[in-house]
């Protein structure tokens, strides 16, 4: 079978399938399957592939039929400039997150400050701060195993091992540490909307890693209580919030002494994050 025939086959599928990006993905996942980019297999059309290709092949678009994001599919996701190793263990880094790092970024890109990343993830948070303040040291921390086992991956391929431990521990265990910079996401959706989510959310995305409660503001006020303690005099914490909880959280902070530097908007005009100072 040729290249051509191969992505309009598997376009077919995943368009019947519902998958609204359906031709991209497709591409996606040929280019993957034959380890070479999508703009070298888009030039050699007429290139044929082979039976052990095409049953791989076959298997990536099964899953993605699915509604399995393609960033599992792939094991590996772009943020900050950076490939980052993803697996259903983690979320999948959001391009909204690159607007909240690179606000933090604007005031301390030459300063020497020392981070904490709460519930980490794959890592991006922090190692993408840490690649920009290359004086700078951190620690994350995530309950889930398996996630500081991709935090720990991604700091080793991204040379950054030095300055940064993953821990398996829940941030509320930390104790005999103060830190110039604060930041996470956690989880904060309220939990019967986690059944609303969109399939490919609530199918595959770790549900620890999304559900924030009955108002979703679980983690966050824990968040909030325990960085007092943690915190530097005049130390930063960045939050990333739900979509309508910014009075709610603001409200939070304000009661225990944070004041609030900078809002931030995603792409749709959402808060999505939320930076304050502790005095």
């Amino acid at each position: 079978m040729k290249i051509f025939d191969a992505i309009k086959s598997g376009s077919k599928l995943l368009r019947k399938n519902k998958i609204p990006s359906y031709i991209l993905d497709t591409e996606i996942l040929l280019s993957k399957t034959l380890n070479k980019s999508r703009e070298e297999i888009l030039i050699n059309l007429d290139k044929k592939i082979n039976n052990k290709e095409f049953s791989i092949f076959n298997k990536y678009l099964l899953r993605r039929s699915k509604k399995e994001p393609i960033a599992y599919i792939l094991e590996e996701k772009e943020f900050w400039s950076k490939k980052f190793y993803v697996n259903r263990e983690t979320l999948i880094p959001r391009p909204e997150t690159e607007l909240l790092i690179d606000k933090l970024l604007q005031s301390r890109n030459k300063e020497q400050i020392t981070i904490l990343d709460i519930g980490t993830g794959s890592g991006c948070i922090i190692l993408s701060l840490l690649s920009e303040l290359k004086k700078s040291r951190g620690i994350g921390v995530d309950i889930s195993k398996k996630a500081i086992l991709v935090a720990k991956k991604n700091a080793i391929k991204l040379k950054l091992s030095s300055r940064v431990k993953f821990l398996n521990i829940s941030f509320e265990d930390i104790l005999n540490k103060k830190f110039d910079l604060i930041v996470s996401n956690p989880p904060y959706i309220e939990r019967k909307n986690i059944k609303r989510l969109s399939c490919d959310i609530k199918k595959y995305e770790p549900k620890i890693a999304l559900d924030g409660g009955n108002d979703g503001l679980d983690v966050i006020k824990k968040v909030i209580y325990k960085s007092k303690n943690i915190l530097k005099i005049k130390g930063t914490l960045a939050l990333e919030i739900g979509n309508e909880q910014i009075n709610k959280v603001s409200k939070i902070l304000t009661k225990n002494n944070f004041k609030i530097k900078n809002i931030i908007k995603d792409y749709k005009n959402n808060v999505r994050s939320v930076i304050s100072t502790y005095n």
